[in-house]
């Protein structure tokens, strides 16, 4: 009966099929269970290697984040220092601008009083000149040689008093 199942073709054909699959499908499996497992570490190495990238992301946001704030934090402090450099700037300015403005009115009023005590002694000359002028005139037409002579001697003995 077996040598009778053999003497079937098609029956050999299927067996030697069989046996050929078999010991071809042993080989192909190994080979793609290599290659399977090849492309699963090559996967595993490049999830690996993403992971470290996606940290080192990560590390590099916070120290960018971190730099952010303290830049900010500098910003806001060198803004808060300018604003009172300039306030005490604008005081001082103010102070500044209030002094020399106090100093102009002071030489104002001293070149005023300067000027006023100038313009009063330029009228009492005038007024001196003028009357020495018209007292000349009185005496010269009142007073003879004698009576003016008496005058000067008497002008030139008060003289010393006068000067002292």
């Amino acid at each position: 009966m077996i040598r009778e199942l053999f003497h079937d073709p098609e029956l050999a054909v299927a067996v030697a099929f069989v046996i050929a699959i078999a010991l071809v499908s042993k080989r192909v499996w190994q080979v793609l269970t290599a290659m399977l497992d090849e492309r699963a570490a090559k996967i595993k190495a490049e999830l690996h290697e993403a992971q470290k990238l996606k940290d080192d992301a990560q590390k590099t946001l916070g120290q960018f984040q971190r730099k952010h704030r303290d830049a900010l934090q500098d910003a806001e402090a060198i803004v808060s220092h300018a604003r009172a450099e300039a306030a005490r700037l604008i005081e001082r300015a103010q102070r500044d601008l209030e002094a020399a403005i106090e100093r102009r009115q002071r030489l104002a009023t001293e070149r005023i009083a300067l000027a006023e005590a100038q313009a009063i002694a330029e009228v009492r000359n005038t007024a001196v000149d003028i009357a020495i002028g018209a007292a000349r005139r009185v005496i010269a037409e009142h007073l003879g040689d004698r009576e003016s002579q008496v005058l000067v001697d008497q002008a030139i003995a008060e003289l010393p008093q006068r000067l002292n």
